[in-house]
């Protein structure tokens, strides 16, 4: 055995494996002796009763009395863990526990106010609220209902009595800090219990009534914009989020649709009126001065594009029985995604409790924070389809994150998660950023304006037989039709199309809504527009406007009077068309380093070809690293720290995007000398044969980032334990072109022996693994902040035996962190010598 000593470097025994130092030597010596140990005190209870002559039952007995005293141990130590977890997180144990008892709003979350002078209000104001509601009953309602069919022209409302019981505000949530500071968005939990009594007859022997209803939903109330003079509020909008839950309690001829078969179509279609008029996109909007327009109010451009990728789900309940049930089968799952009153439904996948759909859809958001996507999984029978379970989630939270890769765990069933990718695309106006995709998904989104039209003809024979000269034919001189046309108009880009309202007995039509359609190529696709007639579906004028015009026009939008085609010699439609380019950013991770020792460094041995810089000279910043050329070894911290700038995302605010200039040095070799093995070192895997070996040639060719990994840091009082939860990774280096077999290893600096390595399990062909597994350090809380977590990222399969396994890492310094409140962050990972950071 042969050691040498150089400078302030330990010794290095030469034993086979020249990365292992004299103290990792002695280190794993110990730990094999303390194991010869235990295997001995454990196994000289059973020499000695053999020697003394005694039964085995002694034996027997002694392991029944360990085993009943460890599972004794084992029972308490988790009612103590399970107590002091709850003491730790008291606020999610009882929301979720009070989620099932349907409390108020104000109860299960701390920023929902009570609000109870709203309801005295509401209480005060309502014998008021129903004479204005009998007024509108009668005056408005009454001619819209007759004018909308022949068979109705008698319908009157005999009696409208709004009741005793005013709506119930369970709840108000008010958003200020996410908005503009013009203006304010407040959330109304309402319930209403009424005790409603209206009646009407449709002819005289035909009475229909509606006597209590009850209707459930979250009202979204809009202050905006906020002015400097009276009323300091330019308008108010109202609308639904989601489609409220109505139930009814028919009255006369009407009374039928209590049926069992009946009530649900029934509610379902007066919920389909109400979210034509106040559930998203539609909302009803009251402008308080004049130079606040109705148009802009009603219809604002939306907030973004969500894209739902639905991959797979695992551990779906088995709803499929043979022989009277007494075996079990399989399901026919599929999934329903409804973002408003936006709904998809996948494939279903035939005798499968793990399907895989691998299927995309897109949704227009209008409010974020505020629109949910809801999930709903079934088993599709030949009867009635079986529930397989739920989950929804705020569409705020992927405008947050742009972009989320998860397992969702399914709600109200007993097993079963969902794996979906979910991005964020914001809206510019940058045609530089238009990118046409064939994969069939959209690059754009058109949202189109339709205000009104006029100068309609009657009917398509009042525009084509002015083209011909001379007699009109026999039928047009015996059909006498004065009445001006019923119309709608039809918006259609290939395969998309969507119709407006009836407008009945108009030439002048004012139809006043919106429509959205996604692009998914700009240069070729057209939008067609065609008015019709409402009861023969024929053409009263049509329009054809390429996409393409909307390019070269300012701010991607035209608001205009265009003429029809193939209709009257002044007929016009009224419309504006917004183009808006979708695109996908992404959050840039925030810098973290660690803070600059005011102590005296202690001077490294200077390694040939580097220049030495004395460290005082050098300003550093949090945002700043020194450049220093890297050899083909590291052997000091300061000349390895500038290779290693960890990251961690940064807030919602646009930044640079950061540039790396790689180096590819020709081999690497991480020597563990003193100065590695301090507590400003950076740890990699001591004990790993690969240790000496060089990168594989495509890790070190690799021009571009090693990926994010999201990990959640926190520090358990009670236990005194710091706890590491490692969520997942994101755009991770592929090893192959099925991903990589990944997994992620943990020091807590300076502990670097197997005993306090910790790892994650195996996630296999991926570059998004998602790995949900939790890791306890037994440190005290002012220890751990003297602490460094060394976070390395590995392959755990490598072409040759001699590559190294790291393909990300990352160093967290613990010493400015709020252990005791917590953190979630997204980190960049990167590799020591292959990537600069400026």
């Amino acid at each position: 055995m042969s050691a040498s000593v150089s400078g302030g470097q330990e010794p290095s025994i030469s034993t086979g494996n020249p990365g292992l130092s004299a103290k990792d030597v002695n280190q794993l010596i110990m730990e094999f002796l303390m194991f010869m140990m235990r295997a001995i005190v454990l196994c000289y209870p059973v020499y000695l009763t053999g020697s003394l002559g005694l039964s085995i039952s002694w034996i027997l007995l002694s392991m029944l009395m360990w085993t009943m005293w460890k599972n004794n141990r084992r029972w308490k130590d988790r009612r103590i863990d399970t107590a002091i977890d709850f003491l730790e997180n008291e606020k999610d144990v009882i929301s979720t526990e009070l989620k099932a008892m349907n409390m108020p709003a104000w109860i299960h979350f701390a920023d929902v106010e009570k609000a109870a002078w709203i309801n005295k209000i509401l209480q005060q104001a309502w014998p008021f609220f129903g004479m204005y509601m009998e007024k509108l009953l009668i005056e408005n309602i009454q001619p819209s209902v007759r004018s909308s069919s022949p068979h109705l022209k008698t319908f009157t409302f005999t009696k409208v009595h709004m009741g005793q019981k005013a709506p119930t505000i369970t709840g108000v949530r008010v958003y200020t800090h996410e908005l503009e500071t013009r203006e304010v968005i407040l959330d109304l939990n309402i319930t209403y219990e009424a005790d409603v009594d209206i009646d009407a007859d449709v002819k005289p022997a035909i009475k229909v009534g509606v006597k209590g209803l009850q209707l459930q939903g979250m009202l979204r109330v809009i202050l905006e914009p906020l002015i400097g003079q009276a009323p300091l509020v330019g308008g108010v909008t109202m609308f639904f989020i989601r489609r409220p839950a109505l139930q009814v309690n028919w009255t006369g001829m009407t009374n039928l649709l209590d049926g069992p078969g009946l009530s649900h179509l029934s509610e379902s279609a007066i919920v389909d009126v109400i979210a034509s008029l106040m559930v998203l996109p539609n909302r009803m909007c009251f402008p308080l001065i004049d130079q606040v327009k109705v148009d802009q109010m009603k219809f604002p451009l939306p907030r973004g594009v969500v894209r739902v990728h639905v991959l797979e789900a695992r551990d779906l309940v088995a709803k499929d029985t043979y022989m009277m049930g007494l075996v079990k089968g399989k399901s026919d799952p599929y999934t329903v995604l409804r973002v408003g009153n936006k709904q998809f439904k996948t494939k279903t996948i035939k005798e499968t409790l793990n399907p895989r759909w691998n299927e995309v859809y897109e949704f227009v958001i209008h409010e974020a924070p505020g629109q949910e996507l809801e999930v709903k999984l079934y088993d599709e029978d030949t009867d009635a389809d079986d529930f397989l379970g739920r989950f929804s989630l705020d569409c705020g939270d992927v405008k947050k994150d742009r972009e989320m890769d998860e397992w969702f765990t399914l709600e109200d069933i007993e097993t079963g998660q969902i794996h979906m990718k979910l991005q964020w695309f914001s809206l510019h106006t940058n045609p530089a950023l238009l990118q046409e995709t064939s994969d069939g998904l959209a690059c754009a989104m058109l949202a189109v304006y339709l205000d009104n039209a006029s100068n309609l003809p009657k009917d398509h024979r009042e525009f084509t037989h002015n083209e011909k000269h001379g007699k009109p034919p026999k039928e047009a001189r015996l059909t006498r039709r004065t009445n001006d046309p019923n119309s709608y108009v039809e918006f259609s880009i290939d395969q998309q199309s969507q119709k407006s309202k009836v407008v009945f007995a108009s030439k002048d039509p004012t139809y006043d809504e919106c429509f959205t359609f996604f692009v998914h190529s700009v240069n070729n696709q057209v939008l067609n527009v065609e008015v019709k007639e409402h009861e023969k579906k024929s053409s009263l004028g049509k329009l054809t406007l390429p996409l393409v015009r909307l390019l070269n026009v300012s701010d991607m939008t035209m608001d205009q009077r265009f003429l029809l085609e193939r209709s009257g010699a002044n007929s016009q439609i009224k419309m504006k068309a917004v183009l808006r380019i979708l695109t996908l950013e992404k959050l840039e991770p925030k810098v973290v380093t660690p803070p600059v020792a005011t102590q005296t460094p202690v001077p490294a041995q200077p390694v040939q070809g580097i220049p030495k810089v004395p460290v005082s000279s050098v300003p550093l910043s949090r945002t700043q690293t020194v450049p220093v050329p890297m050899p083909s070894s590291v052997s000091s911290y300061n000349e390895l720290q500038a290779e290693y700038t960890p990251y961690r995302r940064s807030t919602f605010v646009g930044t640079e995007p950061l540039r790396s200039t790689p180096s590819t040095p020709s081999q690497m070799r991480r020597y563990d000398s003193h100065s590695l093995l301090s507590e400003n070192s950076i740890a990699s895997s001591r004990f790993d044969l690969t240790d000496n070996a060089t990168y594989p040639e495509a890790i070190l060719n690799h021009q571009g980032s090693f990926g994010q990994i999201q990990l959640t840091l926190r520090y358990a009082t009670l236990r005194k334990r710091l706890i590491v939860i490692v969520s997942s990774c994101r755009d991770l280096f592929s090893c192959s072109e099925r991903g990589s077999d990944t997994y992620v290893r943990m020091y807590l600096l300076p502990d670097q022996t197997w005993k306090h390595r910790k790892r994650t399990s195996v996630k296999k062909k991926t570059v998004n693994p998602v790995f949900n597994e939790t890791f306890e350090f037994a440190v005290s809380m002012e220890e751990a902040r003297t602490r460094k977590l060394d976070v390395a990222v590995k392959n755990n399969k490598m072409l040759h035996k001699r590559e190294r396994k790291e393909i990300g890492m990352v160093l967290i310094d613990m010493s400015e962190m709020d252990l005791i409140k917590g953190f979630t962050e997204m980190y960049e990972l990167t590799l020591p010598g292959l990537k600069k950071t400026n």
